[in-house]
Parts: structure tokens; C-alpha cells; sequence
């Protein structure tokens, strides 16, 4: 498996990169090209399909894919926050990886459409980040080194706890 990306910052891309992607990818594409890739679970199960990708509009950078998963043509799903950095493009099987068993995406936090947690909460981002082992975006700079010193009076926090 070749790999086209390993920076931290981003989601990494595998396969044979721009020979097998569509448009101008994978290292730069349109957001509406992902939407609807499936996303796979370590244990090669379909566990639903991108809907969304959500920007930080402050910082530029992508926060989350939404995968909406479950449900029958979009009633009664699931809605999840899949960190960005937490997802691997495959070029190649034209989807994302997600390295996390079904199981364990199965029983991820999520919600519905009606009701979308506050995204731009730090606490609720944190506890996000943590269900998917991913360092948060807002502690990375651009080429995934961490921004924020540990210990920081500015890291985050979460339940009162520095992280």
C-alpha cells in the first residue's frame, strides 16, 4: 500500500494517489467529490457514508467528516463527528478507512439530524477526539506539530481536566 501523505495535520491518503483519484486529487480536492464515500471500518465493513465535512471557519482548517450511519435512505440514522485527521483516504477503493472496528463505531457517540451538538465546543470536541484516539486539530499546527505546550494555562480542558 503506498502512501501519498503522512503529515499529521490531515486525513492520510493511500493508494496510487492522483493516477487512480478523480479531479485534481487527492492532495487538494472539492468537498462535495467526498461527500457520499463510504467509510470503512478496520474489520472491512461499510459502516456508513460521509454527509458532511465540516470546516473550523476561524482556523481553515477541516475538523470533522459527518458519517451518517444506519438508517434506510436517510431516515433513522446515526450522525457521528469522525475527526479529520482520524480518517484515511484509499484512492484506489474510492472510500475512507477508519481505524476502529464496526463494534466500537456502532456504539460511537453520535446524534441525529435534528439535533447537532455545538461543534465548536471545546469539551464536547475533546471527548470526540478521545472516542477516536485523535489528538485535536486545535492543538496541531499546520504540519502536525503540537501548538499548544503541555501544560498550557491555554490547553483545553475536559470534565475540569488539562489536557
Amino acid at each position: 500500500m503506498n502512501t501519498v501523505n503522512q503529515t499529521g495535520a490531515g486525513a492520510k491518503i493511500v493508494g496510487k494517489g492522483s493516477q487512480t483519484a478523480e479531479g485534481p486529487g487527492p492532495d487538494v480536492m472539492a468537498a462535495a467529490t467526498l461527500d457520499g464515500n463510504k467509510v470503512l471500518s478496520s474489520d472491512g465493513d461499510d459502516v456508513g457514508k460521509v454527509k458532511d465535512i465540516m470546516l473550523d471557519v476561524r482556523s481553515g482548517r477541516i475538523a470533522y467528516a459527518v458519517l451518517s450511519s444506519g438508517g434506510f435512505l436517510g431516515i433513522g440514522d446515526k450522525l457521528l463527528a469522525i475527526p479529520w485527521h482520524a480518517l484515511t483516504l484509499d484512492t484506489e477503493r474510492k472510500c475512507f478507512q477508519l481505524a476502529m472496528t464496526s463494534e466500537r463505531i456502532k456504539n460511537a457517540p453520535g446524534f441525529d439530524k435534528d439535533h447537532w451538538p455545538s461543534m465548536a465546543d471545546q469539551t464536547w470536541a475533546t471527548s470526540v477526539h478521545q472516542y477516536y484516539g485523535s489528538e485535536p486539530y486545535w492543538g496541531r499546527d499546520d504540519l502536525g506539530v503540537r501548538a499548544i505546550p503541555p501544560g498550557s494555562s491555554d490547553a483545553p480542558e475536559a470534565g475540569g481536566v488539562k489536557l
